[in-house]
């Protein structure tokens, strides 16, 4: 893995090699340039303060070797990314005005993409997770997750039907509380329904009647310009000597029919008047009918009014017209089935909310069961790495256990009516009994600093040998240790890199002596920049490194011989030939 940051407040390049990296310097220099840049490359949250003042942007690049068939570089070809001889190439751009840029194989990248892909890459260890550890909730998921599929698998049904059982729960609550309030809804419906079938509206029947009221209250009218208009055109029988439509077209058709013979234009002509008197004969005829057909009775024009104004009633309540008004009725009706149900609907919920409850008891238990299985065995791999970081007698246990409540909001575990959330029913604590005869106390309370950091470092590697990722970067977890146990923490650390690449933030000279690797960051001010470079140690500079770290004086005698002391003991201990290399 190679690190190149510019502008992220230090300029520096990382190599971090296979097996086991120290990375040390002043206080605080060695996790800016390594766990800072890293969190970005991984798709960490994007601060502007990380640009150096004058900078227009701040960019971090990484190089990580990765096998062709991880999950990590099959996930960046489907993005559209390609390695490069074996590696994969990360950027991340962080702009002083806040806006961020990622880039993986060459191509441009969602920021959400590099921490999918960061789960699959590195596991990053420190001591916020520690402190995170001493919470139960936080023991209860880590846990869970190094359990697998063992409790996966059981929490995933446990957890289906308990969101099942909420949302019944949810609808039976809503039901049963509004149940006045859907019975006034009910009532209100079934009297609009039954006012709406009284009037028996038709579709359309407001426009029929309407026209027909307008027919009826201009009857005379219409009667009077019907009798008119059949006179002009057929004449009046009162009046033998009147001139009307219908004779006078017929005396020109008369006219032309006698001389069609001698131009066709004219017979199309006389044509045409022939046709002119079938449709005036034809007019009059519907005239006359229409004129004895109308009527102009009073009675009618008042029922069609009453008529209009109840059908006028239900539109000023129900819909804007008699559509809307049926529509709105096959639309209640609807509801009022479903209000007219909720006692059948209730009978079905307290039923099925019943069996949710029988169905969580089994799948809660079972979830208890696969959490001690596990515990068992989280617990002795802890306890055993203990035994390496010179805490032999030292004894972790997980403490699973329920909280009693009564029936009503419980469900029934082992005989006892248990409180319960979407994770279960299990109170998870890890206890530690520090030495023989001493009581398992919860770690916060029964471990001493020293102690509880390598409580939380033991935890942390058996989530390591659990975690299938190449890298892991542990951030100085091993606060608060010093003397014989530093040593046993470098030792183990040093046992992790055989099957990993370890990357140690660390200000012990005993953890860094372990390192097939130590590499220091520096920092240098001109004046108006603060630059940092990061240096490998060998030879006499590791031997300075370590005595500077050991006693504050890197060309103390003591110091030096202490140094070289703690280098050829780790050699012995991790089987590195004298020059520092891990054997191949």
């Amino acid at each position: 893995m190679r690190i190149r940051s510019l502008g992220v407040i230090d300029d520096a390049v990382v190599e971090l090699s296979p097996g086991f990296t120290a990375v040390t310097g002043e206080t605080g220099a060695g996790k800016t340039m390594v766990v800072t840049s890293l969190g970005l490359l991984l798709g960490g949250r994007a601060d502007p303060g990380l640009v150096r003042m004058g900078s227009k942007a701040a960019v971090v690049e990484g190089r990580i070797t990765v096998p062709a068939d991880a999950a990590a570089a099959v996930r960046a070809e489907e993005a559209g990314a390609e390695l490069d001889d074996g590696a994969l190439l990360i950027s991340r751009t962080v702009s002083a005005e806040g806006r961020s840029r990622a880039h993986l194989g060459g191509r441009s990248v969602p920021v959400g993409l590099l921490g999918e892909l960061a789960d699959d890459l590195v596991a990053v260890h420190g001591q916020t997770d520690q402190q995170g550890l001493l919470k139960p909730a936080r023991q209860r998921q880590a846990l869970d997750r190094y359990a697998g599929d063992g409790v996966a698998a059981p929490l995933e049904k446990y957890g289906a039907a308990y969101r099942r059982l909420r949302a019944v729960a949810a609808e039976l609550d809503e039901l049963t509380t509004r149940a006045r309030e859907r019975a006034q809804e009910a009532d209100l419906l079934r009297f609009g329904l039954d006012e709406i079938a009284a009037a028996e509206p038709r579709p359309g029947e407001d426009t029929e009647l309407a026209a027909e009221a307008e027919r009826l209250g201009h009857a005379e009218a219409l009667a009077s310009a019907a009798t008119t208009a059949h006179r002009a055109l057929a004449g009046d029988p009162e009046d033998p000597e009147g001139v009307d439509a219908a004779t006078l077209v017929a005396g020109s058709h008369r006219a032309l029919e006698a001389v069609r013979s001698h131009d066709p234009a004219l017979a199309a002509l006389a044509d045409r008047l022939g046709e002119i008197g079938i449709l005036l004969s034809d007019v009059a005829g519907e005239l006359a009918g229409y004129a004895d057909d109308l009527d102009a009775d009073p009675l009618r024009l008042a029922a069609v009014e009453e008529r209009r104004a109840a059908l006028a009633h239900l539109t000023r309540k129900y819909g804007e017209d008699i559509a809307g008004v049926l529509a709105w009725s096959e639309q209640s009706a609807a509801r009022l089935a479903d209000l007219d149900g909720d006692d059948d609907r209730i009978g079905e919920l307290t039923a099925e909310r019943d069996a949710l409850r029988a169905e969580l008891s089994g799948l809660a238990q079972a979830l208890t069961d696969a959490r001690r299985e596990a515990a068992k065995r989280f617990a002795d791999a802890v306890t055993a790495e203990l035994a390496e970081l010179a805490m032999p007698h030292a004894r972790v246990s997980i403490d699973i256990r329920q909280t009693e409540t009564d029936e009503a909001s419980g469900i029934e575990v082992d005989g006892r009516a248990v409180a319960f959330g979407m994770t279960g029913v299990d109170e998870v604590e890890l206890l530690l009994a520090p030495h023989p005869g001493a009581q398992p106390r919860p770690i916060a309370k029964g471990a001493s600093g020293g102690e509880l950091s390598r409580v939380m470092l033991a935890v942390e590697v058996v989530f390591a040998g659990s975690e299938p990722v190449p890298t892991y970067l542990f951030d100085e977890v091993d606060a608060g240790v010093g003397g014989k146990a530093a040593v046993e923490v470098g030792r183990r650390l040093a046992r992790l890199a055989k099957s990993a690449q370890v990357v140690v933030v660390t200000h012990l000279p005993q953890v860094a002596a372990f390192a097939d690797r130590h590499l220091v960051v520096e920092k240098t001010n001109d004046g108006s920049v603060t630059r940092s470079g990061v240096k490998a140690m060998e030879g006499e500079d590791r031997v300075r490194e370590l005595s500077r770290m050991l006693a504050g004086q890197e060309d103390s005698q003591l110091a030096r011989a202490h140094a070289e002391e703690l280098l050829e003991a780790a050699r012995a201990a991790t089987g590195r030939l004298a020059g520092g290399a891990a054997p191949r």
